[in-house]
């Protein structure tokens, strides 16, 4: 059913020489009676089978789709590890993209295609939604593999992931404020959030509840509409674009909940936040932005910390979903990410440093027991 797709030298190098690289294993598949193409990243087993979710993108803006495709993938399974890993899940991490645009080639035969690759790894990979496709999509998955999670209530799934993963970005920011104001209380903070999706347009409502005021954009005016109509009452505002969001006075926390890359060099510096702390993967644009966001005394809160309530929902799902026990091992985000900030300056790094250094020596121990 499924056919290789064309490798280059490019990709080849992403995948055994590059910083990117050291994966397990990367599924390169297509089917073309429905036109499928996809690409699943399998980082790390380390700690039990892969889980991670399926983002369906085109990658239009890119000359060569596939290979962004790629170099997306291997970006995201790598932070899967490592999310999973400070989550204290029992998986590893892994990561999965369809190419094309959804809106346009989205059907169940090609739902239903993608998830007999799935059923080829036999187990290795569990998937769940991400962006570009929904609870209903996993249902369809659900179909052809049982190595899937994130379905619907009526298929006995968790249902929308995006529920906790919101909730786990707020006490990622009460984390925040407790280490730099000694206090978790975010009422009469001011934050600033780009993209109010899945994720976004739910915090917004945590943040309101607690007495924060909120400054939103989306580059879709339909969503940041319906926030303002969700909260008439003044506490959320709206500007025109993310550069002018970067730049607005007296924001405290920024947070970044749209695709990855947010904090690239122009952002960080003219950010006026004092926390960094949003819902969006892989934010950091490239290797030294978080030294540049500690000099300006920016606190960054890694966004695999932060961000795995989504993860812990789905993982739920797996043994049995009951959304208490879920949302009480989501919690430890904030003893988490404490424990990030403490480490961060006990070694005299980054917190991204820090983070990654805590989920590197958990993978490490868990390859130790396995190999014995």
């Amino acid at each position: 059913m499924t056919d290789v797709l064309p490798t280059e030298a490019g990709v080849l190098d992403l995948l055994f020489h590059s910083e990117q690289g050291g994966h397990e294993q990367v599924v390169l598949c297509q089917d073309r009676p429905t036109g499928l193409k996809a690409v699943i990243a399998i980082h790390s087993t380390a700690l039990g089978p892969a889980l991670g979710g399926t983002r369906f993108h085109a990658y239009a803006e890119a000359a060569r789709p596939e290979e962004a495709a790629v170099r997306d993938v291997l970006n995201l399974a790598r932070g899967m590890s490592y999310k999973n890993a400070l989550a204290g899940l029992p998986h590893g991490g892994g990561k999965a993209v369809i190419i094309g645009d959804p809106e346009r080639i989205k059907t169940e035969a090609l739902l239903e295609a993608y998830g007999r690759v799935i059923s080829t790894l036999g187990g290795r990979f569990v998937t769940a939604c991400d962006v570009g496709t929904y609870v209903t999509d996993m249902d369809v998955v659900a179909r052809t593999t049982q190595w899937v999670t994130g379905r619907s209530p009526e298929h006995g799934g968790c249902g929308d992931s995006s529920v906790l993963t919101s909730y786990g970005v707020f006490l990622g920011m009460q984390a925040c404020a407790q280490h730099l104001w000694g206090s978790r209380d975010l009422a009469g903070r001011t934050v600033a959030i780009a993209g109010v999706g899945k994720v976004g347009h739910l915090l917004v409502d945590h943040l309101v509840e607690a007495g924060a005021r909120v400054v939103v954009t989306d580059i879709r005016e339909e969503a940041v509409r319906k926030v303002l109509q969700a909260h008439p009452g003044g506490a959320v505002t709206a500007v025109p674009d993310t550069r002018t969001l970067v730049r607005t006075e007296g924001v405290d926390i920024y947070a970044p909940c749209a695709l990855g890359g947010a904090l690239d060099d122009d952002t960080v510096a003219h950010l006026t936040a004092s926390v960094v702390c949003g819902g969006a993967n892989n934010q950091l644009d490239h290797p030294g932005v978080e030294k540049d966001l500690a000099d300006r005394g920016i606190l960054y809160a890694p966004d695999y910390v932060v961000n795995s309530g989504g993860v812990v929902q789905v993982a739920e799902e797996i043994i049995g979903f009951d959304f208490a026990r879920a949302k009480k091992k989501m919690e430890r985000i904030y003893e988490t990410t404490l424990e990030v900030f403490a480490r961060a300056a006990a070694d005299g790094v980054p917190p991204a440093v820090a983070a990654d250094r805590i989920a590197e020596h958990r993978m490490a121990t868990a390859a130790g027991r396995l190999a014995a």
